[in-house]
């Protein structure tokens, strides 16, 4: 494999690279059908996926990083996003992950802008897809992950995988014969060959608890267990436990 990504306007222009932005936009929607109303960023090279998907008021950014620069989207450092902390509802990640040489930090940068109920669409080579083994097409080039790969990478960075999809079950095959066939392919490969897909679709929530600091005493061991030795507590008659340091009385009425 290529250590690189090559040729990724060219390659959406032609009609396997049309067919494929479809497929794979097709599934985007799916997951997230009111991204039109929502601030969505595309980082990578997205804007044949944000183009496949439902439009709508919501303002879309296309945001290229430099390993990637092209004629489309403005060019941005992978570890220094030129935008606000929480000012997007979402990104999609496309043709991102494969090329970027430090995808942690890459990462990192979408867990600081996404709001605290964001969320992120990372779009993969699958490494036992058809597409990850020819390099005429940009998911053959740069680093394919596994779905193990992927969850892990996003967990390690704050995130909560929440669904897994997958997209281009028909082999990258650049003819107009095998083209026509590609609507019973992809339905068949859903149904029979989910584990062999060309990309990976992973949907993942911004983790605010993931951020706690390493031996911090749990929210529910605090907070939650506390609560509900009070509410006992007081329906037995009795009185209130005091609460541990650091949270605060609960006052529970009585009727």
């Amino acid at each position: 494999m290529n250590a690189e990504v090559h040729g990724l306007h060219e390659f959406h222009l032609s009609p396997l690279g049309r067919l494929a932005a479809r497929l794979v936009g097709q599934r985007l929607a799916a997951l997230w059908p009111d991204a039109g109303r929502r601030e969505v960023a595309g980082l990578g090279f997205a804007a044949p996926f944000l183009h496949a998907m439902p439009p709508g008021p919501g303002r879309r950014i296309l945001l290229t990083p430099s390993t990637l620069a092209d004629r489309l989207g403005a060019v941005v450092s992978e570890s220094a996003l030129p935008l606000p902390d929480r000012c997007l509802d979402g990104i999609v990640l496309a043709h991102a992950l494969e090329a970027c040489p430090a995808p942690r930090l890459l990462l990192r940068e979408c867990w600081r802008v996404l709001r605290d109920d964001g969320r992120l669409l990372v779009v993969a080579p699958n490494r036992l897809g058809p597409w990850a083994l020819f390099e005429h097409t940009p998911f053959g080039q740069g680093r394919p992950y596994s779905p193990g790969q992927v969850s892990r990478l996003l967990e390690s960075q704050m995130f909560r995988v929440e669904r897994r999809d997958g997209a281009l079950f028909h082999p990258p095959f650049p003819w107009p014969w095998a083209l026509r066939g590609a609507g019973l392919s992809e339905a068949l490969g859903r149904r029979c060959l989910s584990r062999f897909a060309g990309v990976l679709v992973l949907e993942a929530e911004k983790d605010l608890f993931a951020a706690m600091p390493a031996g911090a005493v749990s929210l529910r061991r605090r907070v939650v267990m506390p609560v509900r030795a009070a509410v006992r507590s007081v329906a037995a008659g009795k009185r209130a436990p005091a609460p541990p340091a650091g949270v605060a009385a609960l006052r529970v009425p009585l009727r």
